[in-house]
């Protein structure tokens, strides 16, 4: 399977446009929408691998999806970029309808679904900042350092190794 197939894929899952027999967004769409936000993490990220985007002929090389070299981190970022481009220009055109209507008893109001898209909007692109910056940063954990020989901690460490401590001896 192609990107397009794979990634296209995944964004569906995360805009919960899973239903083949009445997708809410075609599969051009969805394949530009990947392409636009491959072209706009590329500014901002350094990939391990170099892409050729192009929007217009709807390409990208090489396939980050091919088995022997496949970027899940690029992956990954694309497809959460993507999704946060497809849910907030729903949350524009859904803005338009958004309206409360109270008629005597009857009432319409149709205002959650923009706030539930907002929602589903924040969280998607907290997540893309999120992984974003952990990548950018190499992938690191948050909280580990390296301990040297003149470290502060690294004294426990280094007792901790010679298998004794206080005269008794511990397992690891």
């Amino acid at each position: 399977m192609s990107w397009q197939g794979q990634m296209g894929l995944i964004v569906r899952h995360l805009i919960n446009d899973v239903d083949p027999d009445s997708y809410k967004f075609s599969d051009h769409r969805i394949e530009t929408t990947l392409l636009v936000a491959a072209q706009l993490c590329q500014m901002n990220i350094d990939f391990t691998n170099t892409y050729t985007v192009n929007v217009e002929s709807c390409e990208l090389s090489p396939d980050p999806t091919e088995a022997d070299s496949k970027d899940d981190a690029f992956i990954t970022l694309i497809c959460l970029r993507a999704a946060c481009i497809i849910i907030g220009s729903e949350i524009r055109s859904e803005s338009g309808n958004a309206i409360s209507i109270k008629d005597g008893p009857s009432a319409i109001d149709l205002r959650g679904v923009t706030q539930t898209l907002a929602v589903l909007y924040k969280d998607l692109c907290e997540k893309y900042e999120h992984l974003s910056l952990e990548y950018r940063a190499g992938n690191s954990v948050a909280g580990q350092s390296i301990l040297g020989p003149y470290s502060p901690a690294s004294d426990n460490v280094t007792r901790g190794h010679m298998g004794h401590r206080a005269g008794g001896y511990f397992d690891y």
